[in-house]
């Protein structure tokens, strides 16, 4: 009788040590998946300085003083098999050296939007939507009185449908057949001119405008938006986006190329250093090309743009 009382009691213990692991482990797996859905936010702000002062300097050299700020910020939303991606980056850069006027150095506004319907494994039916521009007027140094962009000027809309694939927060790729990118400028001169792709305006043999330029350019084809973001060491991060654009009416095999990188060295907790880099190529953007450095334009066309900036400076991850 105690044999039988001992075997009971021995497996009641285990039966509800049993229902309670599984309880356990039923929660913890629900804990899990509902720690997947929902809201994940943060961001990046770097703000870097470099100052020079000189008094009574024999080597020679000029005072200077350089401002950049970056601002990343990202929205992510995840509900079952829906996803929708946010993020924005803003960069402004000013730059006086000696007595000369302020400068500017860096200005950049990016907005993206993405929502994507699970489809299959890590592929989604998705949608996206992308704004660039700048915050202010831009000169071509050193000449300060004729603007050659501003606000809206140019300013750059895409709108596209596709797949997306995500199999993991690292990558994600996003390939559109059905693109459609519109051009503003929100400028009459430059639009006039003709800047940035749109239709330039129309005179008559004395120089008249018949028809003002156009401010606004619609192109339609396929898109492709690659981007990848992981640390490669420790306090070392990665940001590195393609996009790539062919216009199917129009030169298809001119594709429109937007690479950028991002390196952030984090020294310490406010501390930390930037490397920023940007290429571009569009082939509706017309550059002028002085080969002998003599102020005398010899040809107009498109070319390669690239940018490269280098910060060590506060920095503020949250």
């Amino acid at each position: 009788m105690k044999k039988l009382l001992s075997f009971l009691a021995i497996f009641s213990i285990a039966t509800i040590s049993f229902a309670q692991t599984t309880e356990a482990e039923k929660e913890l797996k629900t804990q899990s998946k509902d720690s997947l859905d929902g809201w994940k936010t943060g961001g990046v702000l770097s703000l870097n300085l470099t100052q020079v002062s000189l008094t009574n300097w024999t080597a020679g050299g000029e005072n200077s003083l350089s401002v950049n700020g970056l601002l990343s910020l990202f929205a992510n939303l995840k509900k079952g098999n829906s996803t929708w991606d946010n993020s924005l980056d803003l960069s402004y850069g000013i730059l006086q050296q000696g007595e000369g006027d302020v400068r500017k150095t860096d200005d950049k506004i990016d907005f993206t939007s993405k929502y994507g319907q699970k489809a299959f494994k890590n592929w989604y039916y998705a949608g996206l939507v992308n704004f660039k521009s700048q915050m202010t007027a831009g000169y071509n140094y050193p000449d300060d009185s004729n603007e050659i962009s501003n606000f809206l000027a140019p300013a750059y809309i895409l709108g596209a449908i596709g797949m997306d694939y995500k199999p993991s927060d690292v990558f994600t790729l996003f390939i559109s057949p059905l693109t459609m990118k519109t051009t503003i400028v929100n400028d009459q001169t430059l639009a006039d001119a003709g800047a940035y792709g749109v239709e330039a305006a129309e005179y008559d043999t004395l120089g008249v405008i018949i028809t003002r330029g156009k401010t606004i350019r619609s192109e339609y084809g396929g898109y492709l938006r690659a981007q990848l973001k992981k640390d490669v060491m420790k306090n070392v991060n990665l940001l590195t986006r393609l996009e790539l654009f062919s216009n199917y009416t129009e030169n298809p095999d001119h594709i429109d190329v937007n690479w950028e990188v991002l390196i952030a060295l984090k020294v310490n907790k406010y501390i930390s250093a930037t490397i920023s880099t940007q290429l571009l190529y569009d082939h509706d953007i017309d550059i002028a090309i002085d080969n002998n450095n003599d102020g005398i334009t010899d040809k107009v066309g498109p070319r390669t743009q690239f940018k490269e900036v280098l910060g060590i400076g506060f920095s503020y991850k949250f």
